[in-house]
Formats: C-alpha cells, structure tokens, sequence
C-alpha cells in the first residue's frame, strides 16, 4: 500500500508543483505515494460558497470557519493523522518527519487568512506544525515542504538510504562539509584529511566537523545534543 496524501486547501492547484519533480515526482510515477488536493470551498455556504466569516471580538482579517473546515475533513477521516499547517504549531523537526514517513500517510488541513476558527481544532484533536518562525500567505508552501521532507524518506525514493543517515538533524547535528572534483580550486585545497583513504579518520573528522558547526550556528541543537550525550566535550 503506497503512502497517501491529502491536502485541503483553497489553492488545489498548487499541487503537487515542485513534488511532480525529481525524486518526489519519480516515486508518485512509482506508486510508492499519491497525492490528492481537495477544494474546501466544495463545502461554503450559500451561492458564492463562502468558506470564512469575521472575527469574533473584532480584529482584522477573516477566520476560516468551523462548520465549512469540518465538512471538508468528514470526506477523510481514517487512520492518517490529521495536520493543521500554522505558524503557532510545534516547529517541524526531522524526528516528527520520521514518524509522519512511517505511517499510512497523513491529512494536511491548510489556513488561509487569520487562521482556522479554534473549536474544529480542538474538536478533531488536529495537530498544529509549524515550518518555521515567519508567515506565509498560507498553509499550502508549508505543506509542499513537510510532504517532499516525509516522501525521500519512504522506501525505494532514495538511491542511498546511508545519505540520508549522514544528513543534518538525523542524529541532532548539522552535516559536515562536503568536497568534490577538482581536488584546488581557486586556490583552496580539498582537506588533507579526505584524501588520506582512511576512512577512520575522515568519520572522525567528519564528525568534528559537524559538532563544530553545529554548536557555532545552532546553540540550541548543541544544548539538545550535549544534554542527550554527558560525555561529549563541550
């Protein structure tokens, strides 16, 4: 059974833009996953299929509303897990991409305007993800970036699963840098090291490398990493 993907949005044409490419669009080709956009507007009301209404208290904006949400999600209720894409949800990490990756398949619910009326969110237990902490227009880029992070991972996508392994954040470091053909170039060399053949001392290097970049650039990932590792030197 492939890894199936529903995405509700307002914006079904949006999909699978880039995830119809390269090793996403491969694997779809494959059948190792599918993706399905829906329209949520199928369920607005009245003539003009309204799918939002204001604000109660006041404020700017519109509020997508709990009823119209609701009848949209009645068409996918099953075992995936269902997911709200919102800036204010726990941030998206490769541990919760695993675990997406290793399932049926997920529901990606998509806001649009000020968000998503709070009472069919907590009504249906929906999960809250956020990619990052910015705003965007709405909740379909995100879901472009949380499905290609979830499909490279299933089964058969990847040439090379041991790349995946190596890869930032699989093991709560950034990668080290990577050296290609020519071995100088514009005047910088390739480190000695990569080019002695022992492999020992490069994964050692490698892995200075990665705790050095990693505690440079992301202190908070360091102070996970040193937490969850006592005898690593800090």
């Amino acid at each position: 059974m492939s890894w199936r993907a529903t995405v509700i949005t307002l914006y079904p044409e949006m999909f699978p833009g880039p995830l119809g490419q390269s090793l996403a669009g491969r694997a779809m080709e494959q059948g190792i996953w599918s993706l399905e956009a829906r329209q949520m507007r199928e369920h607005g009301l009245g003539r003009h299929r309204a799918v939002d209404d204001t604000p109660f208290g006041g404020g700017a904006g519109m509020v997508l509303r709990a009823d119209v949400v609701d009848a949209a999600l009645n068409d996918c209720v099953d075992e995936r897990p269902v997911v709200v894409l919102t800036p204010r949800g726990a941030p998206l990490d490769q541990q919760s991409v695993r675990r997406l990756a290793a399932g049926p398949g997920v529901v990606l619910l998509c806001g649009r305007f000020e968000g998503i009326d709070q009472r069919v969110i907590e009504a249906r237990n929906l999960t809250e993800i956020s990619i990052g902490d910015y705003i965007l227009s709405g909740g379909e880029t995100a879901a472009l970036v949380l499905l290609d992070a979830c499909v490279r991972l299933l089964p058969g996508v990847m040439g090379a699963m041991e790349s995946a392994e190596e890869e930032s954040f699989s093991h709560g470091l950034l990668e080290y840098p990577h050296y290609t053909r020519p071995a100088e170039w514009n005047g910088r060399a390739v480190p000695d090291i990569l080019l002695s053949g022992n492999h020992a001392a490069i994964a050692a290097w490698r892995l200075a490398q990665s705790k050095a970049i990693t505690r440079a650039r992301r202190p908070d990932l360091w102070a996970a990493h040193v937490a969850g590792h006592p005898t690593t030197q800090v």
